[in-house]
Formats: structure tokens, sequence, C-alpha cells
């Protein structure tokens, strides 16, 4: 069995999980709302304050989505309590990001700014003008938001310059040494 699968996920105070036909689940709680739909498969329940997911056999495919499921449910059930968040770092000189209204504009030396305005679900902070917080409850959607920020301007290896993940590490190169006699 999957040590991952196998594992029952603890539903909180406060959050309501309905696990309707089709293996649509939908988690509520304070953060928002999340639904998706899992492979027909895999058979989710709850028991008290628990969903278990379970597989009918060792497929190797049902051992594939048992521990995946479990998982993305896990994630579902996070989000709408504690939330996920991705931090960006705008390292360059004259580089700098701000917030207007709902939009996200950000100076990244090219001859005009890039601008980038939040979709549904997602919330952008800028604590610092180098500083970039993107908050959300759906855990997919925030990476990809982020990695779509961060693609604006990616960290370049010589000096560093632009846009890369707070916990990020950048190899650098040497460049050139020139002629030395």
């Amino acid at each position: 069995m999957s040590r991952i699968g196998r594992a029952p996920i603890a539903i909180p105070a406060g959050v309501e999980v309905k696990i309707e036909a089709e293996n649509v689940v939908t988690v509520k709680g304070p953060k928002g709302t999340l639904t998706q739909q899992f492979h027909p498969n895999m058979k989710i329940e709850q028991q008290g304050a628990e969903v278990l997911v379970s597989r009918p056999n060792d497929a190797k495919e049902n051992r594939s989505l048992h521990g995946l499921t479990r998982t993305l449910i896990h994630n579902m059930v996070v989000g709408v309590t504690e939330g996920y968040k991705k931090e960006l770092d705008v390292n360059g000189v004259g580089y700098r990001v701000a917030k207007e209204g709902n939009k996200l504009v950000m100076n990244l030396g090219f001859s005009h700014q890039v601008t980038v305005e939040e979709i549904p679900g997602i919330t952008i902070e800028v604590p610092g003008p180098n500083k970039i917080v993107i908050h959300g409850c759906d855990k997919q959607q925030v990476g990809q938001f982020a990695a779509e920020v961060r693609e604006k301007r990616p960290p370049e290896p010589y000096k560093g310059k632009g846009i890369k993940y707070t916990d990020e590490v950048i190899r650098r190169k040497a460049g050139k040494t020139g002629a030395k006699k």
C-alpha cells in the first residue's frame, strides 16, 4: 500500500468537505472554496473528521493515482485553512516593483513597464520595492502565477539580475576574464 495514500486527511474545525458523485470533492473553509474532480478509480470517503482515499487494486495506474489523489485533497484542505504563498525577489540596478490598484507594475530594465494583473483567487502584496508576495488558497494556481511573474525577467547567471524566488539559489558564472599577461 502507498504510505502517503493510506494516511487519513484530518479535517480541521471550520472546514467543510463534500464528496459528490463522480469523485467531485468540494472543500470550503475560511480562506475560500476549492472544487476538483478526481479519477473515477479512486474511492474517496469521509469518516467523521477524516477523509480516506483507497484504491480498488494494485494496478500500476491505481498505485500512482492513490498517493496523488490523497495529496491533492490534503493541499485543498491546507489551502482553505492556511493558504499558500510564494515570495519573489527582484535584483538589479533600477529594477523596481509597485502595486497600483490590482496591478503589479514592474520596472525590469526594459524600455517600458511590465504590468501583471491579479487574477481571481490570487492576491499580490508588495512589502518593498524589491519584493513580491503572492497569496492564494489554490497551491497550483499560486505556483503557476508566481512562475508567470518570474518569467517576465528570469535571473541571469552572470550578475544575478532578474526576478527569482526568495529561496532559489542562482548558479553564477565567472564570465570573461580578459586578456591578461
